[in-house]
């Protein structure tokens, strides 16, 4: 294990924002991430998990600790060596520093369902139970089995059934009640194979509408990499929509009586309002965010919202993270003032 010193996080993150790391360690083993995690506890520092660096938002100051890079590899497919994952069955397990779409064409290419509308998200497999991973109607978590992390507390590699795992929207235990605590090593995803195509996203059912044949997985997997491709949601060099961290606020789920409020309050704007867990209602971050006067393209000095989607808030070139926090709270305040509701921010705050 090399530990480096003053390495820039910038890099390492799909905004491109942030300073450097005091110490610096990428760990391409489980061996070396109990070894790194030793390392920070005795010298008392604190320590930071890094995956695909696509849900991270890193402080201009940097991280006065150590990031540690889960970098581990490898795959089976059928008992055949091919990189990070085997599959038994239908069980897909794959290892931590995985890239996440790889891990979806290796479930398509078995024709196996159950990953297909999470097509095209950026980053690696280690982030998917950490912040259950989800979109166009589905979420990892109705599909992870089982979680291997290491125990940084009980100093010991552990392994968490998906009832353990405090799933929610977008939550577990790995970013709430355990934050900070556990490592990711290993996920293991139970799929279908031959299973039937998540076809409950209204923007998907109009892609496929008129069809009288049930799509593929693999057709249906496109046309989500096809729709995120259109708002500036898939990784494109060059593409200036593209350096941002994905959504930058979570879809609130209100209470019923508040989603008929913020409907009164649209007096007769068209919206669209989702069933959520608990008897909640979920209504897009995107609509109370254009609601509050904000639009695609708009911006703030050097940090904006993309020109193809009003979640994603992106570095224009040369912004800083205190750039994108002023717009954050500039949007936060304007939707709060018109309807009552406080956005909550997605993406992990790293030396704030």
């Amino acid at each position: 294990m090399k530990i480096l010193e003053n390495i820039s996080l910038a890099s390492q993150t799909t905004l491109g924002i942030g300073g450097p790391a005091r110490w610096f360690v990428e760990a391409t083993s489980e061996a070396e991430i109990a070894e790194a995690c030793a390392w920070a506890r005795e010298r008392d520092v604190p320590l930071f998990v890094l995956g695909g660096g696509s849900n991270v938002l890193v402080a201009d100051a940097g991280f006065g600790g150590l990031a540690l890079h889960v970098a581990i590899k490898g795959m089976k497919l059928q008992g055949m060596e091919l990189g990070g994952m085997e599959l038994e069955g239908e069980l897909l397990s794959a290892a931590a520093g995985e890239v996440w779409d790889d891990c979806v064409e290796q479930a398509l290419g078995a024709n196996c369902a159950g990953l297909e509308c999470l097509a095209g998200i950026p980053g690696t497999v280690g982030g998917t139970p950490v912040q259950n991973v989800g979109a166009y109607g589905q979420e990892v978590a109705s599909v992870i089995e089982r979680v291997r992390a290491f125990d940084r507390a009980a100093q010991q590699f552990v392994e968490f059934a998906n009832a353990e795992c405090g799933f929610a929207y977008r939550k577990s235990r790995f970013n709430t009640a355990d934050r900070g605590r556990y490592v990711v090593t290993r996920v293991d995803y139970r799929l279908r194979q031959n299973g039937a195509p998540t076809l409950i996203y209204a923007e998907l059912k109009a892609h496929f509408s008129g069809r009288e044949k049930t799509p593929s997985l693999l057709e249906v997997a496109e046309a989500v990499r096809g729709i995120r491709k259109s708002k500036g949601m898939i990784l494109v060099e060059g593409d200036p929509d593209c350096r941002s961290a994905g959504s930058f606020f979570q879809n609130p789920s209100v209470a019923p009586e508040v989603a008929e409020r913020v409907k009164q309050i649209a007096a007769g704007v068209p919206m669209r309002m989702f069933p959520a867990e608990g008897g909640l209602v979920k209504i897009p971050a995107a609509w109370l965010i254009e609601q509050a006067d904000f639009r695609k393209g708009y911006t703030l000095g050097a940090a904006g919202i993309s020109s193809r989607h009003t979640l994603a808030l992106v570095n224009r070139g040369g912004a800083r993270a205190g750039d994108i926090l002023a717009l954050a709270e500039k949007i936060r305040a304007a939707v709060e003032a018109r309807f009552g509701i406080r956005l909550e921010m997605e993406p992990e705050m790293v030396g704030f």
